[in-house]
C-alpha cells in the first residue's frame, strides 16, 4: 500500500497560481497539472461525493449541497449523515481490498457515520437556550476533546459566515498532522476551505484576493513538508473553480409574481410554504432544482424561465440524463445559468418582511444557498449583539445583508473558460491531462496501490 494525502483546496484553479502562492508555483516543477471537466452541478457536496464513490449524482444520489425531500415536505441543506450517499466510498471499497487499509477523512462533507477509521467534521453545539457555540464531531468520539484541547475550540465562526478566515483551514491542517501522528492513516483526505470565502466575495480579483492567497499557501506548504515527510504520495485537488459574477437572478420572486408560491405570514414576517406551492425553486450558487407539485403548472413554468436573462440550461427528467443528474432527488426540472449569472434564494418581495433566518447565518433554515452569510450589516451592529451574549441576555446575530448584488464570486455552471476549471496536481504521471470528476477516484486508487 502507498500511503497517500488528498489535500482539497477550495476553489483553486490554474488561474490563481502565480506570485502570490510562491510554494504552490515551485511544487508544480516536476509534477502534472490535470484539469477536471466541471461537472453538473459543481457544487461542494456533489462533488466531492462525485470524487470519492467514482460515481455520478445519478447515481450517488447527491444532486447538490440541499434538495427537497418529498416525504416530509422539507428543504433540506448541509445535512451530514453518509448514510445519503448511496454508493460505495473509496474507504470502503479500500477495506475490502486490503483489511490494514485506514482512512482519516478531515472535513470532507457527509462525514458522519461512515466507515472512514478517523473522521472531524464541522458540528455547532445548540444548547436550551437558542444559542449556538462553536464545536466539532469526530470518531471516534475521544478524538473530539483530545483535538480541541491541543489546538483549542474548532473555529466553527471562522469556517463560516462574516468571521470566516485561515484559522479555521489552519485548525483542520494541524488537526489531520496530529491524527497522522497518532494513528498513521493510510489515506487521509483533508478539506481546506479558506479561498471559497474571499472567491465567492470578491471573484476572482487577484489584486484583491492577494492576502488570501499567500495565507492558503503557506498552510499548504506546511502540510506538503509534513506528509512527504511521511512518505506519503500527495495529490492537491479543488471542486470547483469561482468565476466573476454580477447578475443575480431571484427565480422564487418571479414564482410568486406568477401565483405559483404560498406563502404564510408568521409573526408579521413570510414564510415560504414549499410543500403548499404550486411550484418553487432550490437554489444552489448557479444550479436551480425546480419542484412542481401541481404537474397542471408545468408549461407555465417553462414559459418563465425560457424568458429569464442569465439561464443557460432547462432540463426536464428525460434531459437531465445527459448531465448524469437525473435522480429522484433532482428537481423536476435543473436549471443553470450562464457563468455571469447565480441564483438566490430569495422569496420576499419587501425586505421588511424577510423571515428572521434571513439576517442570520442559518444554512439549515434557508430554503437555498445564501453566500450573502459571509457579510455583515456593520461590525457596531455586531459588537452589540456579542456584548449582550457576554452579558447573558438572548440575543439573535441577525447582521447578514440583504444585498445579493455584493456577491461576486459563484460557481456550479459547466461551461466556463479552462482557466477556472478545477485542477488535480500530482507526481504520479497520468495518461490524460484533462479528466473528468468520476476518473477522480480512479487517479486516488491507483496511487494507493492496494
Amino acid at each position: 500500500m502507498q500511503k497517500t494525502t488528498v489535500i482539497n483546496i477550495v476553489g483553486l484553479s490554474s488561474s490563481l497560481i502565480g506570485e502570490h502562492t510562491p510554494f504552490l508555483k515551485k511544487y508544480l516543477n516536476g509534477k502534472q497539472l490535470l484539469t477536471i471537466q466541471p461537472m453538473l452541478p459543481a457544487v461542494t457536496t456533489a462533488v466531492q461525493t462525485t470524487y470519492i464513490t467514482g460515481k455520478w449524482p445519478s447515481e450517488n444520489g447527491i444532486v447538490g449541497n440541499g434538495w427537497y425531500d418529498r416525504e416530509e415536505c422539507e428543504v433540506k441543506f448541509w445535512k451530514q449523515s453518509n448514510k445519503l450517499v448511496q454508493s460505495e466510498s473509496i474507504w470502503k471499497k479500500a477495506k475490502k481490498e486490503n483489511p490494514k487499509f485506514t482512512c482519516s477523512q478531515m472535513f470532507w462533507w457527509y462525514n458522519m457515520y461512515s466507515e472512514a477509521d478517523y473522521s472531524v467534521t464541522p458540528r455547532p453545539n445548540y444548547v436550551a437556550d437558542g444559542r449556538k457555540l462553536p464545536d466539532c464531531y469526530s470518531h471516534p468520539a475521544e478524538l473530539r476533546d483530545e483535538l480541541q484541547n491541543k489546538l483549542g475550540q474548532f473555529p466553527l465562526f471562522q469556517f463560516w459566515g462574516p468571521g470566516a478566515n485561515i484559522k479555521s483551514s489552519q485548525w483542520i491542517a494541524e488537526a489531520s498532522m496530529l491524527i497522522d501522528e497518532k494513528c498513521n492513516p493510510t489515506l487521509t483526505m483533508i478539506y481546506l476551505p479558506h479561498l471559497d470565502y474571499c472567491l465567492q466575495k470578491f471573484g476572482p480579483d487577484i489584486s484583491i484576493i492577494s492576502k488570501e492567497l499567500r495565507e492558503i499557501d503557506a498552510v499548504i506548504e506546511k502540510l506538503i513538508r509534513f506528509y512527504e515527510k511521511k512518505n506519503s504520495a500527495i495529490v492537491l485537488i479543488s471542486e470547483y473553480g469561482i468565476t466573476p459574477v454580477s447578475n443575480p437572478i431571484h427565480l422564487n420572486r418571479l414564482f410568486r409574481e406568477a401565483g405559483l408560491l404560498q406563502i404564510r405570514t408568521e409573526r408579521g414576517l413570510e414564510v415560504l410554504d414549499v410543500a403548499a406551492s404550486k411550484a418553487f425553486v432550490v437554489a444552489d450558487h448557479q444550479i436551480a432544482h425546480v419542484y412542481i407539485n401541481d404537474f397542471s403548472v408545468t408549461e407555465k413554468v417553462k414559459n418563465i424561465l425560457k424568458n429569464i436573462s442569465g439561464i443557460e440550461l432547462i432540463l426536464n427528467k428525460e434531459e437531465q440524463k445527459k448531465y448524469n443528474i437525473l435522480h429522484e432527488r433532482s428537481g423536476d426540472l435543473v436549471v443553470m445559468s450562464d457563468k455571469n449569472s447565480w441564483f438566490t434564494y430569495y422569496f420576499w418581495m419587501d425586505d421588511s418582511k424577510a423571515p428572521d433566518y434571513a439576517r442570520c447565518v442559518d444554512i439549515h433554515k434557508k430554503p437555498g444557498y445564501d453566500p450573502v452569510e459571509m457579510f455583515m450589516t456593520s461590525k457596531f451592529r455586531a459588537g452589540y449583539k456579542l456584548l449582550r451574549k457576554k452579558l447573558g441576555f438572548r440575543y439573535v446575530m441577525d447582521v447578514i445583508p440583504l444585498n445579493a448584488n455584493l456577491v461576486k464570486g459563484s460557481h456550479g455552471c459547466i461551461n466556463t473558460s479552462k482557466e477556472f476549471y478545477p485542477i488535480l496536481i500530482t507526481d504520479k504521471m497520468q495518461e490524460k491531462e484533462n479528466i473528468n470528476a468520476v476518473e477522480v477516484f480512479d487517479v486516488i486508487w491507483k496511487i494507493l496501490d492496494l
